[in-house]
């Protein structure tokens, strides 16, 4: 079964201790919190305060992705504010193997996440020291895009990539999931789907979940 992993960009944020409880009582395997700076991505949304809340509020996987520039200088703090997986960009890290290592170092699992124009060839030499893999379906920055075709073929030679060098990374889609396409983005290869309207504009989101979930 896939991991599920509901993006909170999508919550309601002036109700988002409910949103938090929703996803505690639903099927949900992760919380996908996206951390966007306006330099990295054209859009801000929220950083460090609101996570070290919403940690308190769920004991499942926090799952923080940084869009943001100069990731190496907040590795640490967003470890202290309860990531258990934190992804950053590649077209963000001038060393990326460095920033792996890093937060290897302190105790998380580590993601790389690639845009739509990225080769996953460029993982190929780091593919075995990386937990997670987010490939962008939209173009970061902002929810609600509709999902890249592309994508399904840059899923199925990633997946070759990590079964040729016998890596145990996991596959993450994050942008235009929907229980429409998600068979297709599972069987192209893909281990975890981030979905954030699919699941926080339908009418009922623990049913929505559960339908992923069950694919």
């Amino acid at each position: 079964m896939p991991i599920i992993a509901p993006s909170l960009l999508s919550a309601n944020f002036l109700h988002l201790a409910a949103d938090c409880q929703l996803l505690n009582e639903s099927q949900a395997d992760w919380f996908h919190l996206d951390v966007m700076d306006g330099q990295f991505v054209p859009n801000i949304s929220f950083g460090l305060p609101i996570i070290s809340q919403i940690r308190t509020a769920t004991t499942k996987v926090c799952d923080v992705h940084l869009m943001i520039a100069q990731p190496e200088h907040y590795i640490q703090a967003f470890k202290d504010a309860g990531a258990d997986v934190l992804t950053v960009h590649i077209e963000a890290c001038h060393h990326l193997h460095r920033q792996i290592q890093q937060i290897k170092h302190l105790g998380m699992k580590a993601g790389v996440a690639l845009n739509p124009h990225t080769s996953v060839q460029l993982l190929n030499d780091i593919i075995k020291d990386i937990d997670v893999v987010c490939l962008m379906s939209v173009n970061p920055g902002f929810g609600g895009q509709h999902f890249i075709p592309q994508t399904l073929e840059k899923i199925t030679t990633l997946k070759q990539m990590i079964q040729h060098k016998q890596s145990q990374c996991l596959i993450e889609i994050d942008g235009g999931v929907t229980l429409e396409n998600a068979p297709s983005i599972l069987k192209a290869g893909a281990d975890i789907l981030v979905a954030g309207n699919t699941v926080f504009k339908s009418a009922d989101p623990k049913a929505t979940i559960a339908a992923l979930k069950a694919l």
